[in-house]
């Protein structure tokens, strides 16, 4: 097994962006993303900790401005919090072995997909491309990833 986990290595490897997503639970402006319209098969994992988080074939367009996501890859490695900051109660989303802020999840999915959004922060996230998911370790996901367009 993997050994997925916060180091000061990966810590100092981060953009300001993603330092302040991930370590100061930020949220990044609606539409500036990366992987908000990206739509190759492959998986999404903590930008710090490398654990697998979501992968294409669950994701989806919203229209909230973040990637969205209709569930994790690997529900223990995804940790969800009660969120009462900004005057609302939320449901935040954490890596679980990384402690990165992901974003939030919300009751207003696509409901014949479980009716979950996990709306995630595309600084918090890396992406990896089905090709080279065997190369990098996430072998044992590929079953979990489709063609999207």
């Amino acid at each position: 097994m993997t050994d997925y986990r916060k180091t000061d290595e990966a810590i100092a490897r981060l953009t300001p962006e993603q330092f302040r997503v991930t370590q100061q639970n930020g949220t990044e402006r609606p539409g500036t993303g990366a992987y908000e319209k990206h739509k190759e098969p492959g998986i999404y994992v903590d930008i710090v900790s490398g654990e697998p988080l979501f992968a294409s074939a669950d994701k989806y367009e919203s229209g909230c401005g973040w990637p969205s996501f209709t569930k994790p890859i690997d529900a223990g490695n995804v940790a969800e919090l009660s969120d009462a900051s900004h005057g609302m109660v939320r449901v935040e989303v954490r890596s679980t072995h990384g402690d990165s802020h992901l974003g939030h999840v919300f009751e207003d999915g696509p409901l014949d997909r479980g009716g979950l959004r996990y709306c995630i922060n595309s600084a918090s996230l890396r992406f990896v491309h089905r090709d080279d998911m065997e190369a990098q370790g996430y072998g044992a996901y590929l079953a979990q990833v489709e063609d999207v367009t």
